[in-house]
């Protein structure tokens, strides 16, 4: 496998992902045990893993996509943008939320507390990538596959400017791609 021109150093291989997305399954499936949680997925990053993670659970799952954004163009804006207000109705329910990368905090914390004042029995998050070095806002996910740290990642559904979502890996973008 070739890494991108784009991509100064390869963080986690298509493999290298798939056993953790299998790992954090198994957690989610003794979680949930008995249950049918709504699985939500915060589009447009988490798409990918959110879509291996749900098929390889055992765990019977209702499925919602939200839109919710703190990027603009390139990298974050600081300003938190919903597109979508809520197309389910998540009072009396066990909400699993989605993500791809857990930068900030503040877009699953603002979730989380939207969720619940909408009546969510239980609001939990899962994450395939936790940057704890970018947080603003005190948040920790239920469940992260893997830490990084510094840099913009890009590849299994991570962007940068809408390029990179399809590399099957996960990689480091070169500063000067995002820097201009």
């Amino acid at each position: 496998m070739k890494l991108h021109a784009d991509c100064e150093k390869l963080l986690f291989s298509a493999e290298e992902i798939a056993a953790k997305v299998k790992d954090l399954a198994a957690r989610l499936d003794e979680e949930y045990r008995g249950k049918t949680p709504l699985a939500v997925c915060v589009l447009k990053g988490a798409a990918f893993f959110f879509c291996d993670l749900v098929r390889a659970m055992d765990t019977p799952v209702q499925v919602e996509f939200l839109r919710v954004s703190s990027y603009g163009s390139g990298v974050t804006s600081g300003v938190l943008r919903t597109e979508r207000t809520f197309p389910f109705d998540p009072a009396g329910q066990d909400v699993l939320l989605v993500e791809d990368i857990v930068d900030s905090g503040k877009t699953l914390r603002f979730l989380k507390e939207s969720l619940l004042s909408h009546g969510a029995k239980s609001v939990k998050t899962a994450t395939l990538l936790d940057k704890p070095s970018a947080r603003t806002v005190p948040f920790s996910a239920d469940w992260k596959g893997f830490d990084v740290d510094g840099g913009f990642v890009v590849g299994y559904g991570m962007d940068y400017a809408e390029k990179y979502r399809d590399l099957p890996y996960i990689a480091l973008l070169k500063r000067e791609i995002y820097r201009r």
